[in-house]
């Protein structure tokens, strides 16, 4: 098995999670064969950066997150991460990362086991570890069943708003029913964008927790003390 070597864009990825200020080093000429992880802790201790920093940078980036996102009129409604671990998450690991989850979303949630598999709920927000042939699995996903909710309720006030004018119209009676068809379809209007203006920074957000989360859970001591670094 050879060392394994990180191109160009991976050295850059390394040190940005690796820096604690997000500053960028100065990229360095790379050999045919790209840099190994000693080759960059001897750049990174050059500029400041701990060996131990840029080694628990390289085992995030060689998780593989899978991003998924479920839209309802063409609007993020939900969000949701695949993380392969590629190792088994022990006992204390998830205990961990439980109270990262009560930290980071503000909810106690509920914890479960079934057998090999564990998992942590709170709403439509979930976490499941499952057994994979190369260790454990790591599922995050998230529904705003809120947003969705207003969304469909503006929809159907909008079409019994219709509905009402094209009687209205029928029967003669549209100009006294405007008034209040009016009203109503105002109000149909309003709860749709009540719903549809949060829920792209909704999805960052949680995006952006996901990924966090992930990465803690890949820079841990024992994913660090497991992995190797080498190409299989």
């Amino acid at each position: 098995m050879s060392e394994r070597r990180y191109n160009d864009e991976e050295v850059d990825a390394i040190f940005r999670i690796a820096s604690e200020e997000g500053s960028l080093v100065e990229r360095q000429p790379s050999s045919e064969h790209g840099l190994t992880l000693g080759d960059l802790q001897t750049i990174g201790r050059d500029v400041g950066i701990a060996p131990e920093a840029v080694a628990r940078a390289a085992v995030v980036l060689d998780v593989q997150s899978q991003p998924s996102r479920r839209t309802f009129f063409g609007l993020p409604i939900g969000v949701g991460r695949t993380v392969e671990l590629n190792r088994k998450m022990s006992d204390e690991e998830w205990e961990r990362l439980v109270v990262q989850l009560r930290e980071v979303f503000h909810a106690r949630g509920s914890t479960r086991r079934d057998g090999t598999l564990r998992q942590w709920t709170n709403g439509n927000l979930h976490v499941l570890v499952e057994p994979t042939a190369k260790g454990h699995r790591l599922r995050f996903g998230t529904y705003n069943g809120q947003a969705r909710a207003s969304i469909s309720m503006g929809i159907a006030a909008l079409g019994v708003t219709a509905a009402t004018m094209v009687a209205s119209a029928v029967s003669g009676t549209l100009v006294h029913a405007v008034p209040g068809v009016a009203f109503f379809g105002v109000v149909g209007l309003a709860m749709i964008a009540n719903g549809a203006v949060r829920l792209p920074r909704w999805a960052r957000l949680r995006g952006r927790q996901m990924d966090q989360l992930a990465a803690d859970v890949a820079a841990t001591p024992a994913a660090l003390g497991d992995g190797d670094h080498t190409t299989r």
